[in-house]
């Protein structure tokens, strides 16, 4: 199995890497826009700001080439910021354009709960996901695991494409996929054993 952990300089690419090592998966990290059909699956990273993100995608072709490689049927992993640009577009700093690979918007999170009680933007920390599938991603994981979570922006959803919900100031798709593609809003890299599984989860599909 040939897996690449893309690099376009938005993304924390060691805890990434390093936890993939962790199961036994040495990947390439790829910067090279015409390899990335080369390989079987890719995990797409993402720390920072969605425009930004687009633009250092689209300086060096990277996002053509994630569209080719999820028309291929090959698998794709987005991971926070990651996990964001496969959507429609977001809102964060103005109205952005993404890899429209799923249909949906990227969000602000309000600065308070259903009851209007003021929290925290980000919303950073171990936070629960309550699943509604467990034939992929979530195989062999406990019910409603806890995993790790840093972001202010979240992604609104069609409800088929969502695979888990966590609630912060509202309910939001915290886990999807549409055939091939995949988005995990926490970090599976810094999530301990359950957010190790997942990553060996993807490895095996």
């Amino acid at each position: 199995m040939n897996l690449a952990v893309l690099n376009y300089n938005m993304g924390n690419l060691a805890s990434v890497l390093n936890a993939l090592k962790k199961i036994g998966i040495q990947a390439t990290v790829e910067n090279d826009a015409d390899k990335i059909l080369t390989y079987d699956k890719i995990i797409l990273p993402g720390v920072g700001a969605f425009g930004d993100a687009m633009i250092h995608l689209q300086k060096i072709g990277m996002d053509q080439a994630i569209i080719e490689f999820a028309k291929s049927g090959k698998l794709l992993l987005g991971i926070c910021l990651g996990m964001q640009l496969l959507f429609e577009s977001s809102e964060e700093f103005g109205n952005h354009q993404g890899l429209n690979l799923i249909s949906g918007h990227v969000k602000k999170f309000k600065n308070f709960d259903s009851n209007g009680k003021k929290i925290k933007i980000p919303q950073m920390g171990w936070n629960k996901i309550f699943l509604k599938n467990h034939n992929t991603l979530f195989k062999n994981i406990k019910e409603d695991p806890y995993l790790y979570f840093i972001h202010s922006f979240f992604v609104e959803t069609d409800e088929k494409y969502i695979l888990g919900e966590t609630i912060y100031s509202e309910k939001f798709a915290s886990a999807v996929s549409k055939n091939n593609i995949f988005g995990l809003q926490p970090h599976p890299e810094k999530s301990h054993n359950t957010g190790l599984q997942i990553l060996n989860n993807f490895i095996k599909l």
